[in-house]
């Protein structure tokens, strides 16, 4: 695996450590952690280290005494341009044109497997990050998980994990049979039938909308059918019709699904066993003695994995809780042959976790399951709450959002902020072209680099030259103005940046780092000419104006958000 350049200075530190008491300056110590950092104020360096404080009690000496005598064997390390002792004791050091130099060869050659990294070891991962009832439209609470949930599975393939996308399908339960009776209705009544709506039936102008789409394809046949029979026709038919549109929108805003597992299959029996999934983890649970009878219904000891109480998986009257196929569920994952699951909930089911992760740890994979919880989108036209569409009259769906303000910006914003934070997605703001808008500042860095380099083969055309191709060759020696060594620190962080939200499941950082690389280079634009009568410094400028292109691309691909050439 590639090195961090956070590993680079630990290993350098100790290095110098090592040598100091070889040397016999300092008392031999236990090896530690060199504690490095990078410092908020970017005039204190690049990185720094409170190595000597951490020692001084053991050592029994002042740490800036320590701090001297470390810092003076970093020197000659040609990676480093300076080194200082700071403050009570902390070490300072700031890279070399050279060292941040060869980050700019690496954001450039290595183009979109630049930070790539092997943390995952290939070992396979599920990710579940929408779980709908496919009797309505998708919601723009599913629109944030769907953003987050694409944008982590990206960010898991970048370091290593092979990564399965899963959408769960509440397919089965009461909700489907209302929804089936709805369109009924709605279908009798496009007949001229009057009818009354029960006040549990979904009334939403889909609905109609589904209807009339079943009345156009089948015309009046079932109108006079037996109701139970019609019922369960329009149910599927609405079901098949909904899922489809479910479909078609992730593919619209490219979130793809690997699986769209269907909640139905966990109540039919399997060729194998002639047993349901769900009965088949019963008799799992049962045979590991996790299961007990009590005032006629089954209960699951989720006690014994720090659960506060223990939970009902069959009722006394034979019917199963909510509980009983989500455990079947994550079973099934796990005999799919995933090592870890990894579930995206809505912040209401806080309280869900200690017993789903309990089951697991029944199951044989304690520590396997990872819920990432999300709060609330509001939204917002101009400050101004948004709670009914301007077109139907009823709640803005998903579909609605991506219509007005498009694909790019609604993931982006999705991902900008912490899960554990609310989003407030003003419809306006995520709409404007200026640099207002964080997602059109970022693709507009972008597609300016794009801009430039056309016009530098425009211009190398004039000269007769070789065109862009010359880069390659580019003497990157010349890049020392402060806007241009930014531009390299930026790279140097990239690997470090990934990582560290791939570990966290935190995707935000990344729009957080492509917005500063885009305004170091917005700071470079405008301090720097890129194309001189000077051929070298053209050359070099260039070579770091493909690099940051690649980066800015390569950010943005990785929270799913495409990098136009043009704007």
């Amino acid at each position: 695996m590639k090195k961090t350049d956070r590993t680079t200075i630990e290993e350098l530190i100790n290095a110098a450590l090592s040598e100091a008491i070889r040397a016999g300056e300092l008392a031999p110590v236990a090896v530690l952690t060199p504690a490095v950092e990078r410092p908020r104020d970017p005039s204190h360096g690049d990185w720094a280290s409170s190595v000597a404080l951490r020692l001084a009690r053991g050592l029994g000496k002042p740490p800036r005494e320590i701090a001297e005598i470390i810092a003076g064997h970093t020197v000659g390390d040609s990676r480093i341009a300076s080194v200082e002792v700071a403050g009570p004791g902390f070490i300072n050091l700031r890279l070399s044109p050279d060292a941040l130099h060869q980050s700019i060869r690496e954001a450039r050659e290595e183009g979109l497997d630049f930070g790539r990294v092997n943390v995952g070891q290939g070992r396979r991962v599920n990710v579940e990050f929408i779980s709908a009832n496919p009797t309505g439209p998708m919601h723009v609470g599913h629109g944030r998980w769907a953003a987050l949930g694409n944008a982590i599975c990206r960010l898991l393939e970048h370091v290593g994990w092979q990564v399965t996308r899963e959408f769960y399908i509440n397919d089965a339960g009461r909700q489907m049979e209302v929804f089936g009776h709805s369109v009924a209705l709605c279908y009798r009544e496009l007949l001229g039938e009057s009818v009354v709506m029960p006040e549990d039936a979904y009334g939403g102008s889909y609905v109609r909308d589904i209807a009339q789409h079943i009345l156009e394809d089948e015309g009046a046949v079932w109108m006079d059918a037996d109701e139970e029979l019609r019922d369960a026709h329009f149910k599927e038919r609405g079901y098949v019709l909904m899922l489809e549109r479910m479909q078609a929108l992730c593919e619209r805003i490219d979130v793809p699904f690997d699986v769209w597992f269907s909640e139905r299959t966990l109540y039919e029996r399997t060729e194998e066993s002639n047993k349901t999934p769900v009965e088949e983890m019963l008799e799992t649970l049962a045979r590991d003695g996790f299961l007990y009878e009590k005032e006629g219904a089954t209960w699951f000891r989720t006690t014994d994995y720090e659960d506060d109480k223990d939970r009902v998986l069959v009722k006394a009257d034979g019917s199963y809780t909510y509980f009983a196929p989500d455990i079947a569920y994550h079973l099934d994952k796990f005999r799919r042959g995933h090592e870890l699951l990894i579930d995206i909930w809505g912040a209401d089911h806080h309280g869900y976790i200690p017993r789903m992760q309990a089951a697991c740890a029944s199951l044989g994979h304690e520590g396997a399951l990872t819920i990432v919880l999300g709060q609330l989108v509001n939204l917002y036209r101009d400050g101004q709450p948004v709670r009914m569409s301007k077109r139907t009259g009823e709640m803005v769906t998903f579909e609605e959002l991506i219509d007005e303000v498009g694909p790019d910006a609604t993931k982006y914003l999705m991902v900008s902020r912490s899960t554990d934070q609310p989003i407030d997605f003003d419809i306006e703001a995520a709409t404007r072209q200026d640099a207002s808008n964080p997602v059109y500042y970022v693709q507009y860095a972008h597609a300016r680099i794009c801009s430039i380099l056309r016009r530098a083969n425009e211009e190398y055309a004039k000269r007769k030259t070789r065109g862009v191709e010359s880069i390659e060759r580019a003497d990157l020696s010349v890049l020392i103005h402060p806007t241009e060594l930014d531009l390299a620190r930026a790279f140097a962080r990239f690997q470090e940046v990934v990582e560290a939200a791939a570990h966290d499941l935190a995707p935000h950082r990344l729009t957080r780092y492509a917005e500063q690389l885009a305004a170091s280079f917005t700071a470079f634009y405008h301090s720097c000419q890129v194309i001189t009568d000077d051929e070298a410094l053209t050359a070099a400028r260039l070579y770091l104006c493909e690099a940051t292109r690649n980066v800015l691309a390569l950010t943005l691909g990785l929270l799913g958000v495409s990098a136009p050439e043009r704007m």
